[in-house]
């Protein structure tokens, strides 16, 4: 791994640490399975459509840029923007892409306007927190599938002190000479989350600041439960909290999820950048090590002892859950529901199974790191909200294998089940979820080229995994599903349950495009030959299915964008019938901007985006600006473009012109 200090920014030395594979179950990766389904020969000629099944057959080419006169958009039918980067979002002619809501803007009646020179925590905390990722809508009232008045749940998953505070530059590249408590205490009320109600006006959307909704989720003063079988256990124990049962905040909260019954997921990611000390000799060394804790990205340790491992040993494993959020009642708990499983988190997308159960899927976003799901052992009982808040504490939790046959097998993580035991240093099932990446090693999951955000689709109930890159998989470590290697760009693979039942145990998958530019051989991607020169994309991670089934995509490049030409954005795949493959762009972000959250209003008529450390990754290679930005010297002060103002990460809304549909 590089040092610190060669990262222009948080954002990119972030990327970097998931870069380093903290795996060492490598000997069945998904690169190898898919090498072994397709063929080594075919993936880097690009030409998988003639061995695959439905994912990668017939309409699919590797034409890009060829896009004929008489191709059919299907369901995607505007017109789509160009491939490039600037200062500023772009979004497909016919729409209109207002900001909602910016870093620091006050979300209470009674919450400080934002000021960048004078930040105190204090101002913080009744403020939008910083970089926005997940987003969630839950209409108002409850059931109500209201379009034009509902809450929105945010994820705030880290900071970037470059150009969050004034004078000081990156901080973990040289030791956080210049952090003091007060910036590390506004650092930590910036992560979390926000839920607040917002209201369309006419074409316009805003938040409603007096609303009895509104709430933020910190990392230092959000009381929460946690619950499950690890909870109580004595590898969650402090001495602040001797039961076990209680901890403070959550952070780097990355992808999420709404639940039928009206509550958030908020998803811990990178829980391990946040804790300092030495982990050799440490009690919890093999579980650490496996996770990378400590990290050292920040200098909370430093006046935060919990953030020391080895002050408080036991901190780490309170981190890395899943947390649920009721978004109806700001004075609730929070609870991390342990029966989910522990690890980096980049999602938690849950359906309801046609037997009534809940099932979630999930995605650990590392390279060399699995895909999971769980399945609640209670049905949902949509006549009674409450029966429902703790139905996430009792359940399955598997992982994935996948079988270059086109088979999928979930393997369960129950303790006392096959290796499991005593022997391999599982005393119970909280154990097992505590450290379960290593119990997934030793079940033989699938190395998977970073899982990022996992969607079901609801009508068709096949289920979308986002693959978004892995640079350190080698060309003779590919498989079926992770087909490349080095792989720089991602790829997306369908899951499809038998007869739609989320609950089985063997599932088929197949690949649904192999990102890149296809007109590049060498490169080896996929998509529907119909993918014009800018529809085709780079690293794919967040996802969602709107009302009318279509499944948009957005980026996640980093400071690798260069490799693209273009900006991280939106993009409209088609995922049924002859254009199965065909990839179109909507919404582009600003220079070193990444794209997050897309969420849809029930009646598709508003768009949801996330644009989340404008002006930080990859500005270097910028054209024009060519250096790394600081707080007084941005690659671009997007959204406010106003002299003395930092960029801001925002939530930008769109609608269609027409008041119609998005996309049609």
């Amino acid at each position: 791994m590089q040092k610190n200090d060669e990262f222009a920014s948080k954002g990119a030395a972030f990327e970097a640490s998931e870069d380093v594979p903290t795996n060492t179950n490598l000997a069945n990766t998904f690169g190898k399975i898919a090498e072994r389904r397709y063929g080594r020969r075919d993936v880097m000629r690009g030409a998988l459509g003639l061995a695959a099944t439905t994912a990668l057959s017939g309409t699919l080419g590797t034409l890009g840029g060829i896009k004929t006169a008489e191709a059919a958009d299907g369901r995607y039918v505007w017109t789509e923007i160009e491939h490039g980067v600037d200062e500023t979002h772009h979004v497909a002619p016919g729409h209109t892409a207002d900001i909602l809501i910016r870093w620091g803007d006050p979300i209470f009646a009674d919450s400080p306007e934002f000021d960048p020179m004078k930040q105190t925590a204090a101002a913080q905390a009744r403020q939008f927190g910083y970089n926005n990722d997940f987003l969630g809508y839950v209409g108002l009232p409850f059931g109500s599938d209201n379009p034009d008045n509902g809450l929105l749940c945010v994820n705030h998953e880290y900071t970037s002190e470059e150009v969050m505070f004034p004078g000081i530059g990156r901080q973990d590249n040289k030791g956080f000479p210049d952090m003091t408590a007060e910036l590390v205490d506004i650092e930590m009320a910036a992560h979390g989350g926000s839920v607040i109600e917002v209201k369309r006006e006419g074409e316009k959307w805003s938040v409603v600041k007096d609303s009895q909704y509104n709430r933020r989720i910190t990392a230092n003063t959000t009381y929460m439960e946690l619950t499950g079988p690890a909870a109580g256990h004595d590898r969650l124990k402090t001495s602040v909290d001797q039961n076990g049962t209680t901890c403070i905040g959550t952070f780097n909260n990355c992808a999420g999820g709404i639940t039928p019954w009206g509550t958030y997921l908020m998803a811990e990611e990178n829980f391990h950048g946040y804790f300092g000390g030495a982990v050799d000799g440490h009690p919890e060394e093999r579980n650490y090590k496996r996770y990378g804790v400590p990290g050292g990205w920040y200098a909370w340790s430093k006046y935060h002892k919990r953030f020391d491992i080895n002050a408080e040993p036991n901190e780490a494993n309170r981190f890395g859950w899943v947390v649920e959020v009721d978004a109806m009642d700001p004075t609730s708990t929070p609870k991390k529901r342990t029966a989910m499983g522990r690890f980096k988190h980049e999602g938690a997308e849950p359906i309801v199974n046609g037997d009534g159960r809940v099932v979630v899927y999930m995605g650990d976003d590392q390279r060399f790191d699995y895909v999971y799901k769980f399945v609640s052992e209670r049905r949902y009982n949509p006549d009674d909200r409450a029966a429902n808040m703790d139905i996430l504490d009792d359940g399955t939790l598997f992982v994935a294998r996948f079988n270059e046959d086109g088979k999928l097998d979930w393997l369960p993580l129950i303790y006392g089940s096959g290796p499991l035991t005593a022997e391999n240093g599982f005393h119970s099932q909280a154990d097992v979820v505590i450290e379960a990446r290593i119990a997934a090693d030793l079940l033989g999951a699938t190395p998977m080229d970073r899982p990022e955000d996992i969607d079901p689709n609801p009508q068709t109930n096949k289920v979308y995994v986002m693959l978004t890159n892995n640079s350190k998989r080698k060309a003779d470590a590919v498989d079926a599903a992770n087909p490349r290697g080095p792989n720089d760009f991602g790829q997306i693979v369908e899951m499809v349950p038998p007869n739609g039942d989320h609950d089985a145990l063997q599932y088929t998958w197949d690949l649904l495009v192999v990102a890149g530019d296809p007109s590049k051989p060498e490169v080896g991607a996929k998509y529907h030959q119909a993918t014009s020169e800018n529809g085709w994309f780079g690293s794919p991670d967040n996802c969602t299915v709107d009302a009318a089934g279509r499944l948009w995509i957005s980026t996640d490049q980093g400071s690798g964008w260069s490799k693209t030409g273009n900006a991280d954005g939106l993009y409209g795949l088609e995922t049924e019938g002859e254009m199965r493959g065909y990839s179109k762009m909507f919404f582009r972000t600003p220079i070193g901007a990444e794209l997050c959250g897309p969420r849809f209003t029930p009646d598709v008529k508003s768009l949801f985006l996330a644009v989340q450390h404008p002006a930080t990754d990859g500005t270097k290679d910028f054209p024009g600006f060519e250096r790394n930005s600081t707080f007084e010297d941005p690659a671009t002060r997007w959204p406010d473009f106003t002299e003395g103002m930092p960029p801001r990460p925002s939530v930008v809304v769109v609608r269609k012109d027409d008041g119609g549909e998005i996309g049609t």
